[in-house]
């Protein structure tokens, strides 16, 4: 009796060891948002940081989006508020 060989596809990707895979989200908003959480550690109760927005690279919508993302995560409460030329940023107690 012949043995069967079995043939496997060629891959059409290349591939890696699993545990060289990079791990988290790292996205374009990570330096604004860090920089953020950063100065909110600092902060003094009942003060705000106040972020002109014409600094900001990304629209206020896409920041303040990031910032709740990253906030929600780290089980921290923040409030934002804007105008024409800020976008304002408070810890909530």
């Amino acid at each position: 009796m012949a043995s069967r060989q079995t043939r496997s596809a060629p891959m059409h990707f290349k591939t890696m060891v699993q545990s060289d895979v990079p791990q988290g989200r790292h996205g374009k908003h990570k330096p604004i948002v860090t920089i953020i959480l950063k100065d909110l550690d600092g902060l003094k109760a009942g003060s705000a940081i106040k972020i002109p927005l014409a600094e900001l690279v990304e629209s206020k919508a896409k920041v303040r989006s990031a910032l709740n993302r990253a906030t929600r995560k780290a089980g921290r409460k923040v409030a934002t508020a804007t105008d024409t030329t800020f976008l304002y940023v408070w810890n909530v107690c």
